[in-house]
């Protein structure tokens, strides 16, 4: 039985509609033109009518009646926290609050018309699996709406999830079929269920906003064809099942991982993973997205890498390359865009002229250049400390340690410099999320090379030049990589000469090549030199 908490119903509580009839005559006045007073009205009068006594069938139907405006009102305030970095400002992180109190509030709507069929009430005698699918269907919108924020979410959501399902199942009603409009399309409890594990196990917190809201669509299909069971089996070479713990806080993992128990459910992954292998290879051949079922208006090459990412998520053995991660732990500085990053590797902020003759001097006389706390004194930027953890050759994850900080984005350029270690190494942010203490966390991949802090300038429409930060990373012929120079967004264009000044003044003309990667701040281009000699 459902041991989900429900606060009991109050006489007291008076919303604007206490049925199905005025619920629509209010809907129907509802202003949309102004979205935050909206969004704050439907929450408010949701809570209230969660609160208000009434028959479980009036409570169905006149939720029913409010799912249209709550989607419509939900997706088009949350596009107020698209791009944002994290961690989120105060009026952000409002908005945020606000969305997820509205889903659960659909879900304890939901939740009371359950217990209402439990109770035994004749009139939804034949809705009791649409009811538990609609707690399921917002349970799991809840914890997307995390998911493309980048918060991580409480244990107690995985816990209402799996509790639901549980239910569903003994109720032997996890497999009948229920209409779900908007959309339009038929699902099942199953189908929902396995839509949001599947969800939080791809890797959310790498993936693009795009990438997220179309995985979301596409699950609202493909999760049908995942079975649900209580024991599974292993074909050589075919993809691996995936295990949930229905009494547990956590999401899915690997069958190794999660010891067998009543209470575990096996995911059979190879339907799923023989049905995008098909996809995968009709869009390799010159298939159109929507000649391969996956909507029209999209980009092939976009859908294409998209789902061979889903199929290394899902299908494939992601874990592996954590073998050869670090467990241990240090201690980083960390700087980020590029003006401070070049301050902190040449020592000097791109505003400040270059080192005096008497500075050149000393540093003749002491026999050494200036040391790394030396040459950071006074350049405007200060560091931040920052936690490292599972390192490997490629990346790291990190997470910071000062209370507070700047605003970060995946895909933005980083600094940073380990433990006692002397010089910084570049990066980029693969993916950036917040925990629940709050603390930011963030993926880094790593830029191959030692960087040197270099200064480009290029003349454009203004004669006068514009001189900007940049960074050389050297040729490492023991990874087949050339040099490449990191410059600014929105510089490169192919072919095009600028000019690069080294630390000790030395100038070099350079043609730019081919575009390596584009980040949020940044671009890696190949380059050709034009005057070695000077």
């Amino acid at each position: 039985m459902l041991t989900l908490p429900l606060e009991p119903t109050d006489d007291r509580a008076n919303p604007v509609f206490k049925d199905a009839a005025s619920c629509q005559a209010w809907l129907g006045q509802l202003q949309l033109t102004n979205l935050q007073l909206a969004h704050s009205k439907l929450l408010a009068q949701i809570k209230e009518l969660n609160r208000y006594p009434m028959r479980g069938v009036e409570r169905f139907n006149t939720l029913e009646l409010l799912r249209e405006t709550v989607g419509f009102v939900q997706e088009d305030f949350a596009k107020k926290l698209i791009g944002k970095p994290l961690p989120l400002n105060e009026s952000e992180l409002t908005v945020l609050l606000s969305i997820v109190q509205l889903w659960q509030a659909m879900v304890e709507g939901y939740q009371r018309g359950l217990q209402a069929y439990i109770s035994g009430e004749k009139q939804l005698s034949k809705h009791g699996a649409l009811l538990c699918q609609r707690c399921l269907l917002y349970s799991g919108l809840e914890i997307f709406e995390h998911l493309r924020t980048g918060y991580e979410f409480s244990p107690r959501l995985w816990r209402q999830l799996h509790e639901l399902y549980a239910y569903a199942e003994q109720q032997q009603l996890h497999q009948i079929e229920v209409s779900d409009p908007p959309g339009g399309h038929s699902t099942s409890c199953t189908g929902s269920y396995v839509k949001t594990l599947l969800c939080c196990y791809a890797n959310p917190a790498q993936m693009t906003r795009w990438q997220l809201q179309q995985m979301n669509h596409w699950l609202s299909t493909w999760s049908d064809s995942v079975t649900v069971a209580c024991n599974y089996s292993i074909s050589k070479n075919d993809a691996a099942p995936l295990a949930a713990d229905l009494s547990g806080t956590q999401g899915l993992q690997r069958v190794e991982e999660l010891p067998h128990n009543e209470w575990v459910r096996y995911l059979a992954m190879v339907p799923l993973s023989k049905q995008l292998r098909i996809k995968i290879i009709l869009l390799q051949q010159g298939k159109t997205p929507q000649q391969v079922g996956l909507g029209d208006q999209l980009d092939s090459h976009a859908c294409l890498e998209l789902i061979i990412l889903l199929h290394q998520c899902w299908c494939e053995d992601k874990h592996k390359r954590l073998n050869s991660r670090r467990s241990a732990s240090m201690m980083a500085a960390l700087s980020y865009r590029p003006d401070g990053i070049y301050a902190h590797l040449s020592g000097k902020s791109l505003k400040q002229d270059n080192l005096n003759s008497l500075a050149l001097k000393q540093i003749e006389t002491l026999g050494h250049a200036l040391s790394v706390e030396q040459k950071q004194m006074g350049t405007g930027y200060p560091l931040e400390n920052w936690l490292m953890e599972n390192e490997n050759i490629m990346g790291v994850r990190l997470t910071r340690t000062d209370t507070t900080g700047g605003r970060l984005r995946p895909r933005q350029l980083i600094a940073l410099r380990p433990g006692n270690v002397q010089s910084f190494m570049l990066g980029t942010t693969a993916w950036a999320n917040v925990t629940q203490k709050g603390r930011l966390q963030i993926g880094v991949k790593y830029l191959p090379g030692q960087p040197l802090p270099v200064r480009v300038s290029a003349s454009g429409i203004n004669p006068a030049k514009v001189e900007a930060p940049a960074f050389l990373l050297p040729a490492l012929p023991s990874l087949r990589t050339p040099a490449s120079l990191i410059i600014p967004r929105d510089w490169f264009k192919p072919a095009r000469v600028i000019e690069v000044r080294h630390p000790d003044g030395k100038v070099l003309d350079v043609r730019l090549g081919f575009s390596v990667e584009r980040g949020l701040d940044y671009e890696r281009v190949s380059f050709t030199i034009l005057n070695p000699e000077s």
